[in-house]
């Protein structure tokens, strides 16, 4: 017989959970905080355009994502692109992301260059990431591409997207990251990413609708103020004042929140959970009348940007006007994510300005900044040691976020994976 199980988020991983739940004959209710699904998937109004606040693509190797795409019978909705990689570096945009771009490259000597390549390169063969997890990312990198590589194309990425804590990653994970992008290609010379008519939205939106129409309830606008829990078995979820009995409790929020949610957990667990350290994100998003350029990523080594790279999302899906996603990540603590929107606004339109010297300020139609504290979390050598398992010691309660993938980054692919993983298990 089904059971009635409390899913506490609706993001990817939530939505997922549920629509795993569904399609095995039980009953998900799904609690949010926003007023909308997706997490940072969800899309808003950005002057007429329904568009995501961070931005997303989809690389070959996502077949989590592209297997629910299938079951939704939306899978003809999936374009791939041939898309272009730019470097800016020492005030001039070069080509990247292939070997002529890299042999090209300007700035760089010829052994710095072949080191580079030729670690991109195994890292992309690589299938085995156990001997990296307990291995220091920067130390790793350094040794395998030298100091002069490691100067010019890798150490602001770090900086400028770990601050305090790029000295104490783990190279499996930032491994993960190089071989996704990088088995993304139709070959050696060509990156392929994907879009979805009309972005994210469409998938959740399906996903949603199929939870719905097989009996699952969506709640938004209400999140789980505290999960009941007594004699060691969850009870039920309180939102909105009110208590609600179910089977079990399957959390998906983000790992800081989960003391609040469930103060009642031994001190151990609550500890474990909220230890976890996050990287916050500022993301602006700009609409143009113009494209800054001809490339999808742009990585940026400039001492005048304080950031790792920009993404120009129209040269991956057509839009009418042209739309680039800027965005700033720092540590939640640091002074730095206090300052007013405007302060990001107005580097943003500085920074392209100066890539594309052609761009005025009347090319800039409409800007918008939109925050997200827990954006990444923080995965120090030997991250899934400390994790508790997603099980955990309650009866009836499984917890876990977008960490829990480790060594893979955070993505859609990867939470819906994961999340009918999970729900699998738990309704098991």
């Amino acid at each position: 017989m089904g059971q009635r199980i409390a899913v506490l988020g609706a993001g990817p991983m939530g939505l997922a959970v549920a629509y795993q739940l569904v399609r095995d004959g039980h009953t998900p209710v799904i609690y949010e905080a926003d007023d909308r699904v997706g997490g940072m998937a969800a899309a808003f109004d950005f002057s007429g355009l329904e568009i995501e606040r961070y931005y997303h693509f989809h690389c070959i190797s996502d077949h989590a994502f592209l297997k629910v795409l299938d079951e939704l019978g939306i899978a003809h909705k999936m374009h791939w692109v041939a898309t272009k990689m730019g470097y800016w570096y020492q005030n001039r945009l070069q080509a990247w992301g292939n070997p002529i771009a890299l042999l090209k490259f300007k700035g760089l000597s010829m052994v710095a260059k072949f080191r580079y390549g030729l670690h991109a390169f195994l890292s992309t063969k690589r299938d085995d990431w156990k001997p990296l997890d307990h291995v220091e990312a920067g130390g790793w990198i350094r040794r395998a591409v030298g100091e002069e590589a490691w100067e010019v194309l890798w150490r602001r990425l770090f900086d400028y997207k770990f601050y305090d804590y790029s000295s104490n990653l783990s190279a499996a994970w930032i491994w993960s990251r190089i071989r996704r992008i990088g088995r993304s290609r139709s070959s050696l010379f060509e990156e392929k990413l994907g879009y979805l008519d009309g972005g994210s939205e469409t998938l959740l939106q399906a996903m949603r609708a199929d939870i719905e129409q097989r009996g699952g309830e969506l709640r938004l606008k209400t999140p789980a103020t505290k999960v009941v829990i007594e004699g060691g078995a969850v009870r039920g979820v309180e939102a909105g004042g009110q208590v609600e009995a179910f089977d079990k409790v399957i959390s998906t929020i983000p790992l800081p929140y989960v003391a609040r949610v469930m103060p009642d957990l031994p001190p151990d667990l609550l500890a474990a959970f909220s230890s976890k350290k996050n990287i916050a994100v500022v993301c602006v998003i700009a609409k143009l009348r113009r494209a800054v350029s001809e490339n999808f990523w742009v990585n940026t080594n400039d001492p005048e940007m304080d950031i790792p790279g920009l993404v120009e999302y129209s040269n991956l899906r057509p839009l009418a006007e042209h739309v680039v996603y800027v965005p700033f990540y720092m540590p939640g603590e640091h002074p730095k994510f206090a300052d007013d929107d405007q302060v990001f606004l107005d580097k943003v339109r500085r920074y392209l300005k100066k890539i594309n010297p052609a761009l005025s300020d009347a090319d800039f139609l409409d800007m918008r900044a939109s925050r997200y504290r827990y954006a990444q979390p923080i995965c120090e050598p030997g991250y899934l040691d400390r994790l508790p398992a997603p099980k955990l010691p309650v009866k009836g309660l499984w917890v876990a976020d977008t960490s829990y993938y480790y060594p893979e980054d955070r993505g859609i692919s990867e939470s819906i994976d994961f999340g009918r993983k999970m729900a699998k298990d738990a309704a098991a």
